[in-house]
């Protein structure tokens, strides 16, 4: 079968092993398929996702300490449902999106693939801590960015890798400096899943930096104004500091985007 309609075959399993395992087996063999990027898929369809965990309103998700092991287990819990979310986020990218050059496609299955393995680090940790995805309410933030950007894949190239996304870059080692702080065993293999995560979300806003500033071209838009535009129409979430500067020029950034971050 052509490879955006196994990313949509993909998209659409529920639980979560069927999901990493489909997306994994279609990164092993997608060089050897046919990508048709002028497939219309017409109906907006939503991820198919477990029953659990149970999904609130972003302020209803507890906030818990991760010097308890309760605290660790739930924070946990939290980036591996932002991973979760992520494969979901990638394989959109990949079957929605008609007109765009293969390699578009290629690179999002990429990354598909890796947040399949991300999830898949921290979904072991998880078990290893007594517990499994599913176990904690969770919020769906990411989703909701993804379906409001459904119709136009300049906004989603903005406001989802080089927003959403890039705010992990940021925000990683900010929770990897608690985790070293608590010093267990857990926690440090915490540490550790959590510098892979972040070594290859570089890549994964990168990778949404190239295609925004490709369509830009394509499109004759100018980036610049178009970006503060797209993030009010779509409720981005505001930029705030710490910024992790070094990952942020890896990804791609430019120094006047860097230097128009707030302080």
């Amino acid at each position: 079968m052509e490879l955006r309609h196994r990313a949509l075959d993909a998209f659409c399993l529920a639980q979560p092993h069927d999901k990493v395992a489909a997306v994994q087996e279609l990164w092993l063999a997608s060089p050897g398929l046919a990508c048709d990027g002028s497939s219309n898929f017409d109906a907006f369809m939503a991820p198919g996702r477990p029953a659990q965990p149970l999904l609130v309103e972003p302020a209803l998700v507890p906030r818990r300490s991760p010097f308890t092991p309760a605290g660790h287990a739930a924070l946990m819990h939290s980036i591996a449902h932002i991973e979760f979310n992520a494969i979901n986020l990638a394989l959109d990218a990949v079957w929605r999106f008609a007109g765009m050059p293969e390699s578009y496609y290629r690179d999002w299955l990429r990354v598909a693939a890796e947040e399949a393995k991300h999830f898949a680090l921290l979904q072991a940790h998880l078990q290893s801590l007594g517990h499994a995805y599913g176990d904690f309410t969770a919020h769906d933030g990411l989703w909701t960015m993804c379906e409001a950007t459904q119709d136009d894949v300049l906004a989603r190239m903005a406001l989802v890798p080089r927003t959403l996304e890039a705010r992990g870059l940021d925000a990683t080692p900010l929770i990897q400096a608690k985790l070293r702080k608590v010093a267990t065993p857990a926690a440090l293999a915490a540490v550790a899943i959590l510098d892979t995560i972040l070594a290859e979300e570089v890549g994964h806003v990168a990778i949404g930096n190239h295609w925004f500033q490709w369509l830009c071209h394509r499109d004759g838009v100018d980036g610049a104004a178009f970006y503060p535009e797209a993030a009010r129409r779509y409720r981005a979430p505001s930029l705030k500091p710490p910024f992790n500067l070094v990952a942020r020029r890896a990804a791609g950034f430019t120094a006047a985007e860097i230097a128009a971050l707030p302080q």
